[in-house]
């Protein structure tokens, strides 16, 4: 098992590292874990797609009632969605192929992935300034800041994944361990002053206010994300260097990577556990 990766190893998507050799065979003594993580990635295919058109079409119905963050959960859902159609191309990546061309077009995917908790972010400082800031807000409401900003995160998301294709950028894992460090601790800083606040809301008044009381229900949607998903990158990454190779590329990657994937499937999920649904169920309505 060659471990002399010269610099040939990025955040994920590794180039093989054996001519004959799959990553699989690579990882043939624990298995189990790539088994369990291709097990997550179909599982974002199979409901992850699903959940997130559902996102989609239920904005779309409900425009006037829309959030102002759902320009960004549009874009978070239609980033997922892509993101969601890979597992077929990885399973034969991992499992059956030796050439290194197809990890070109799964390191783009990747890199999209990688850097979909921007708009996360953007999710947490829209609900922080509504909150914290609620006149600021109603300034910014109709104003056309929100889908720049939308374009701007995609630009760097691209800018990334596109630099992110060829695998062979020394050190290149350090942008992402960054990345995810700064966003984790600006969510878990805004969250946390927006359940603040909440909390200091006059009984009777405040506490019912329609703005605040959709900002605390995606400050909880939001923590369960952080927490989940993205807190095992932000424990184990920085810690890359106390794991063997053979551990942290085996074991410790997929484990935390699979997890963030699973993304794609829970954030639509919770999203649309606090939804009504524009229709009712007639089926069991009986006439009298």
């Amino acid at each position: 098992f060659d471990l002399n990766i010269s610099g040939l190893y990025v955040s994920r998507g590794f180039t093989n590292f054996s001519n004959d050799k799959t990553l699989y065979e690579n990882c043939k003594h624990i298995p189990e874990v790539l088994i369990w993580y291709l097990s997550l990635q179909f599982t974002n295919m199979f409901v992850g797609i699903p959940a997130n058109i559902t996102v989609l079409w239920l904005i779309h119905k409900s425009k006037r009632d829309s959030s102002t963050s759902d320009i960004f959960i549009v874009h978070l859902a239609v980033l997922d969605v892509l993101f969601c159609l890979t597992p077929p191309l990885e399973l034969a990546c991992i499992v059956f192929l030796t050439a290194s061309s197809p990890w070109y077009i799964l390191r783009f995917f990747y890199g999209i992935k990688d850097f979909s908790p921007l708009f996360l972010s953007c999710i947490c400082l829209d609900r922080y300034i509504a909150v914290i800031h609620p006149i600021f807000f109603t300034r910014l409401k109709d104003r056309q800041h929100r889908p720049a900003l939308a374009i701007v995160v995609w630009l760097i998301i691209l800018a990334y994944a596109s630099a992110k294709c060829p695998g062979n950028i020394p050190g290149f894992e350090q942008v992402y361990t960054v990345m995810i460090l700064t966003v984790f601790a600006f969510m878990v800083f805004c969250n946390m002053v927006i359940l603040w606040a909440l909390r200091r809301s006059r009984p009777g008044r405040d506490s019912k206010h329609p703005v605040k009381k959709r900002a605390f229900n995606m400050v909880l949607i939001i923590l369960a994300i952080i927490v989940f998903n993205y807190f095992p990158s932000v424990a184990l990454f920085p810690f890359k260097g106390y794991f063997s190779e053979d551990v942290f590329r085996c074991y410790i990657h997929h484990v935390a990577f699979g997890l963030m994937d699973f993304s794609s499937t829970i954030q639509p999920m919770l999203y649309l556990s606090k939804e009504k649904f524009p229709w009712r169920l007639d089926c069991c309505r009986t006439t009298t």
